[in-house]
């Protein structure tokens, strides 16, 4: 009796897929979203949108500002 069989790949592949399910759901609950209320979305979210911009703007310019630590003297 081998450990790999129709079996174990059926279980592995139902808990794959249910653990995939379930972990999309927790993603989806962790994130802000828009305020039902108001219908803006709410300021955590504008924050961390801001925030993952200005990185993203930072990581760019970094890499193409020419900064290679030679110097032109």
């Amino acid at each position: 009796m081998g450990i790999f069989n129709r079996r174990n790949a059926a279980v592995g592949w139902v808990t794959w897929m249910v653990g995939k399910r379930l972990i999309k759901k927790k993603a989806r609950g962790a994130l802000p979203s828009v305020d039902p209320e108001t219908r803006r979305p709410n300021r955590s979210a504008v924050a961390l949108g801001a925030a993952g911009v200005v990185g993203a703007l930072t990581f760019w310019r970094r890499r193409s500002g020419g900064d290679d630590g030679s110097d032109s003297e």
